[in-house]
């Protein structure tokens, strides 16, 4: 992924989605947190699992809020074409019109875009806003 992890412990990976094949740009915002073992839907995690994911979605939230100024941030499953569990967590910035909202949100053509060294970039403001703003021993790597 590019930017690297933003975290990874024991339980989750947190990353950046990469630019999509023939495309220049990916929606800055755009992230992944899956678990670390792989299981094929949310039913199949262990109770560590599941409280770790949901954990790591609410805090990596607040720092698309923080990083970004995200005026709201999306979390989904959809799980059809990768039979490997993963939460969505999309910022949407102010602004988006209605019809970009949602499952469209990184759709929005006025969204900030980035190439690899965007993407790294932003990946490390939240690594270093994670790292200020969580209890020591469950801090970004």
């Amino acid at each position: 992924m590019p930017g690297g992890a933003v975290l990874q412990d024991e339980q989750v990976y947190i990353g950046h989605v990469q630019v999509r094949a023939g495309e220049a740009t990916a929606y800055l915002g755009y992230m992944r947190v899956e678990p670390r073992r792989h299981v094929p839907g949310l039913e199949h995690l262990r109770e560590e699992e599941a409280q770790a994911l949901g954990m790591w979605v609410a805090r990596l939230s607040r720092a698309l809020v923080a990083v970004l100024g995200a005026d709201h941030v999306y979390a989904f499953v959809i799980g059809d074409l990768v039979p490997h569990v993963h939460v969505h967590v999309v910022a949407r910035y102010p602004g988006a019109p209605p019809e970009y909202r949602g499952p469209r949100v990184d759709e929005w053509p006025e969204a900030p875009r980035g190439g690899v060294l965007e993407i790294e970039a932003l990946c490390e403001r939240l690594r270093a806003w994670l790292s200020a703003n969580v209890p020591a021993r469950a801090s970004a790597s």
